[in-house]
């Protein structure tokens, strides 16, 4: 006598986009060019996926900050991974946002390539658009070093050296191409 059996498929259908990364992540590994830079402990970077200037002091990167004029900024920050918080409940492991980079030390740059960034604000940017990087706090969505899709008069300015690679996910996230 022979059994037979039946087999099950367990197909999964996005019914919705799929989330696009998240910010700091290098999404292609080639081209791109990654440095290890000191932090400029004066007025470190805040978030991983942020435009980045180098400091006069002391040469090390430093976020966009008020009176920064349009200009091609030195880089973005790269998360690393695995990332791991010092002071976390689960072990160790960082919440997905949470993460933040340290305040002196080493971090690393992306030079050239592409990376994830975080619109914050919103914005609906298409492929070639250019990036803006916010210099003036304006309201509690628009803090300094943030990226933006578009002009807001002085408090944001054109980073030269940066375009949109297309649209942002449901949570803001964006592929930009630096110095490409």
């Amino acid at each position: 006598m022979k059994k037979t059996t039946r087999m099950k498929t367990r197909d999964v259908a996005f019914t919705y986009r799929m989330g696009a990364g998240f910010p700091g992540d290098v999404n292609r590994t080639h081209p791109v060019d990654i440095l290890a830079e000191l932090i400029d402990a004066a007025a470190p970077p805040t978030k991983f996926g942020q435009a980045v200037l180098l400091g006069a002091a002391n040469a090390g990167v430093r976020p966009f900050t008020t009176g920064d004029a349009s200009q091609a900024g030195y880089g973005v920050t790269v998360r690393p991974y695995p990332f791991q918080q010092a002071a976390a409940s689960n072990y160790g492991a960082a919440a997905i946002g949470a993460a933040t980079p340290p305040v002196t030390g080493v971090i690393d740059v992306m030079r050239r390539g592409y990376i994830m960034v975080n619109l914050p604000s919103g914005g609906t940017p298409v492929k070639g658009d250019g990036v803006y990087v916010r210099v003036a706090a304006a309201a509690t969505t628009h803090t300094p070093g943030d990226f933006e899709a578009g002009a807001d008069g002085g408090n944001n300015v054109l980073m030269t050296n940066a375009i949109f690679n297309g649209s942002p996910d449901a949570n803001g996230n964006v592929e930009i191409a630096f110095n490409i």
